[in-house]
């Protein structure tokens, strides 16, 4: 006989883990205890030496589906005292004790189990929306404290009846030590407007089929829910939401009714299927007749983000109304979601016409993670729900925190080879967004036990996140915006050496106190140089003319810069300046002119803000990125001929002379080649000049790795073009795939540099 102390490191909370660990044990006849101690698992077992090291195999090789194990101890146990015959759970000591990582498990959608009892007319849980058990259901926004155990997390509330109290002491029973194992008699219930129960969801569902909005209480806050099919209604959300274009999400019922609106592959549903549950952005089928869905749920698109239902509520709506719902946000404009009844009443009143809510209380903000694919690979578009905040690996020791940017913001919290992404904030812009920032900050800060030494930070003293680190008493790191781009992707990856970086985005703060945006560097995780870059053009209005591709298009036409090539002549620009304010065209030429707060900026995406513009596809826009997602649209898979394009060598750098591609688009569209052929050429000349840069950066010496980051890359056009053509070059390619390639990832690269540079690495 052999006893031992042994302890699970990873993610095995809150994921069935210590009935797994009890199951077998009991099967292979062994003796001991199994608890959760901080954010781990650890007991002792004892048996015959065979038995203990199967017990030991099966912990490392069989957990639950949700369960990520990542490491297993075992150790002589020093107690001399003989073990009580049999296996139990033991309670859980408070939290504190124990040393080490602590991870929290993101919430899962409901299994198939649980489908089943809530389909199941003879089931005690017949369409009980809160059904869940040790596979599925909330997890990171019902804790309120490790260990993860009912009387630490928002269930505490809701004493277990009889029935649920024997489900959850039988080790038989897979709702085994489910921490938010409920039923009817015992745990949460709908409320609408004084009904409660099956009346509540039947005012629900009668208002979203007469036409209504629904505000919905969901896992990471409230949803704002349509029929998706309704012109009418999607037009109204839009309206009362102020949400004018951006594209909504749509939930359907199964895959046959998502592969019914869009093409989908093999990688596409699986992950549309997974316990993750991501918006899943595809491909829209070509629709004939009737349309499935309103034009105006992804307006001028030809991508549609589908996800599945995430919980038995969402099941019992899409099941009582059978058609795709529009499932979005429940906030307005770009304030972060609501998540505690009396805030969603105050500012959804104006919004929902009516409340589906219930009484089970949210502590953390999760919104709905959004991915797509690019062929095989994977691009994390948001890291939210089901995602967020499950560890990444990264190779740092000295606790330090990333504070991320000012658009589509994240946080990371990193120690002990793992980094924490928070969950996805917004832009960081108003009051309510940066104090959501902070609670959930301090909040993951608490329950990993991360207590950062160091705080890495954007070099841009505008953002708020910046603003906030040089207000802590704690040692910073700066760490350049495209910097962190590629570096966020190196280190995802586990690269250690140098790599070259290509870094597309709309703007960051370059180190030499102008804007950049389309950037070729030579880095490490520690450091970089930079080798090429786009050329530079005005912004006239600054930030305002992120919002006004027309002004930017006007700040490239007059004042880009002069690189050997001519300005377009004015008979090919007559067409843009006919149509824009005259007023709006004058003063844009005199700010242009006098260098009137017109800061330039080398940017790839305020490019591509200017071909749409050129293309009559958005001269405003409601939304950062709208105008080259209607680009992309615009180019689809369509054959072109490259535009034309030039490399020129520029104060040390390799430089796109932007100039030659926007005259060659102007006398190509005078010619009357169509917007489809022009966008696709466009998109061709972008990754035909990526794919020089690179090559003359190499020829100088520099590595023959390429991580792409940015938000750019969010382009699948563009990023099968680039990497089409870097592969070419024998070149190895890589892209983030867990973590966001754009703003999401800032805070991830942000932690890596960091870490890197503590570690004294080159």
């Amino acid at each position: 006989m052999t006893s031992r102390h042994y302890r699970v490191d990873g993610i095995v909370q809150g994921v069935g883990f210590r009935p797994f660990v009890y199951r077998t044990a009991v099967e292979l006849g062994l003796d001991g205890w199994v608890a959760n101690v901080n954010g781990h698992v650890e007991g002792e077992v004892a048996g015959p030496p065979g038995a203990v090291d199967e017990f030991a195999a099966r912990l490392r090789h069989d957990a639950p589906p949700l369960a990520l194990v990542r490491g297993v101890r075992l150790t002589q146990r020093t107690a001399r005292t003989p073990h009580a015959p049999g296996f139990r759970v033991r309670h859980s000591p408070p939290a504190g004790s124990g040393t080490g990582p602590r991870e929290i498990p993101p919430d899962a959608a409901i299994c198939a189990g649980c489908l089943r009892d809530l389909r199941d007319p003879t089931d005690r849980r017949h369409r009980y929306p809160f059904v869940n058990c040790t596979d599925c259901g909330p997890r990171a926004t019902i804790i309120e404290d490790l260990p993860y155990d009912r009387v630490r997390t928002t269930m505490r509330r809701f004493p277990m009846c009889r029935a649920c109290a024997a489900e959850y002491d039988d080790p038989g029973d897979r709702r085994f030590h489910a921490e938010p194992v409920a039923c009817p008699d015992c745990g949460p219930s709908l409320a609408w407007d004084g009904l409660r129960g099956e009346e509540a969801l039947s005012a629900a569902v009668k208002t979203v089929a007469d036409g209504g909005i629904v505000a919905l209480k969901g896992l990471g806050g409230y949803q704002l829910v349509c029929d998706a099919r309704d012109p009418r209604a999607v037009a109204g959300l839009r309206r009362r939401k102020r949400r004018p274009a951006k594209p909504f999400a749509v939930m359907v019922r199964d895959v046959r009714q998502a592969a019914r609106l869009a093409r989908i592959g093999a990688t596409a549903r699986a992950a549309l299927t997974s316990p993750e549950r991501p918006v899943v952005l595809l491909a829209r089928r070509r629709w004939h007749g009737t349309p499935p869905l309103a034009d105006e749920v992804h307006p001028g698109l030809a991508r549609v983000g589908l996800f599945l239902p995430t919980t038995g509520l969402h099941h019992l709506l899409l099941d009582d109304l059978d058609r795709p719902l529009v499932v979005t946000s429940g906030n307005l404009g770009d304030e972060p979601i609501a998540i505690d009844d009396d805030t969603a009443r105050r500012e959804l009143t104006g919004v929902a016409d009516g409340f589906l809510t219930h009484d089970r209380p949210i502590r953390a903000r999760y919104d709905d993670s959004v991915v797509q694919f690019a062929g095989r690979t994977r691009i994390t578009v948001r890291r939210a729900r089901g995602l967020a905040p499950a560890p990444l690996p990264l190779a740092v020791r000295e606790p330090v925190a990333g504070l991320g940017a000012q658009l589509k913001h994240t946080f990371t919290l990193a120690a002990d080879g793992r980094a924490h992404l928070g969950p996805h904030t917004g832009d960081l812009s108003g009051v309510e967004t940066f104090e959501a920032f902070l609670t959930s900050y301090d909040r993951l800060r608490r329950l990993t036990g991360i207590r950062p030494r160091v705080l890495a930070h954007d070099l841009h003293p505008g953002y708020l996140s910046t603003q906030w680190a040089t207000r802590q008493p704690l040692p910073r790191i700066a760490v350049q915006h495209h910097h962190a781009h590629v570096a966020a992707c190196a280190a995802e990856h586990g690269l250690r050496g140098p790599f070259t970086g290509v870094a597309y985005d709309g703007l960051g703060l370059g180190d030499d106190g102008t804007l950049w945006g389309g950037e070729v560097l030579v880095a490490t995780l520690s450091g970089y140089r930079r080798v090429g870059r786009f050329a530079t053009a005005p912004l006239p209005g600054g930030d305002a003319a992120v919002r006004h591709p027309s002004r930017t298009t006007l700040g490239q036409l007059f004042g880009s810069e002069a690189l050997g090539v001519p300005h377009p002549y004015p008979c090919l620009t007559g067409d843009l300046t006919g149509r824009l304010d005259p007023a709006e065209v004058r003063a844009v030429r005199a700010m242009v002119a006098r260098n009137v707060n017109c800061p330039r900026a080398s940017s790839a995406g305020r490019l591509f803000d200017t071909v749409a513009c050129l293309l009559g596809l958005a001269d405003r826009v409601s939304y950062e990125g709208e105008a080259a997602a209607l680009l992309e649209a615009a180019a689809g898979e369509e054959h072109a001929v490259p535009l034309a394009h030039r490399v020129v060598r520029a104060d040390g750098l390799w430089v796109y002379d932007t100039t030659s591609t926007l005259t060659d688009l102007l006398e190509r569209q005078r010619a009357g080649e169509p917007v489809s052929v022009l966008a696709a050429a466009f998109h061709l000349a972008v990754a035909t000049v990526t794919a020089e840069l690179v090559a003359r950066a190499v020829a100088d010496g520099a590595p023959r790795t390429v991580c792409l980051g940015g938000g750019c890359f969010v382009n699948r056009r563009l990023l099968t073009e680039v990497k089409r053509r870097l592969h070419a070059q024998g070149l190895r390619v890589l892209v983030g795939e867990q973590v966001p390639v754009g703003d999401g990832g800032i805070s991830y690269g942000q932690a890596a540099v960091a870490a890197a540079r503590l570690a004294g690495e080159r």
